[in-house]
């Protein structure tokens, strides 16, 4: 009978916790609606639209390149979108702050040897 009584008490207190984690994920899950919509217009850049020119590839291999090899930079940044399209490279990802930001432009021009920068980078806690 007391084992039959412990055995209920631990799975009551076990369904009540996963209840209230279930209920915690419920509250943080991220509106993604605005960035959605952005991403299906057709003017926005995706990695669809990478040029496989070899002068494209070569700018988006070197500005890849560069972002890996910096210590400083978050995982996210260091895997932020890459498109080289024409020459033209346009950045696109979640960034940790201004920072970081203002890095991965600065990596950016400096590997990509004159070609023009569309930075759309999102500063987290920004949008």
């Amino acid at each position: 009978m007391m084992h039959m009584k412990r055995t209920s008490l631990v799975l009551a207190c076990l369904t009540a916790v996963s209840l209230a984690v279930m209920a915690a994920d419920e509250k943080t899950k991220p509106d993604n609606t605005s960035i959605n919509e952005r991403d299906r217009s057709s003017e926005t850049q995706t990695s669809g639209d990478q040029s496989n020119s070899s002068a494209d590839l070569k700018i988006t291999q070197a500005i890849r390149q560069a972002l890996v090899k910096d210590s400083e930079l978050s995982t996210p940044a260091k895997n932020i979108k890459i498109i080289t399209d024409n020459g033209q490279v346009t950045l696109r990802g979640p960034v940790k702050n201004a920072q970081e930001k203002a890095k991965i432009d600065q990596l950016a021009r400096s590997a990509a040897g004159g070609a023009k920068i569309n930075d759309q980078l999102d500063v987290k806690g920004s949008n």
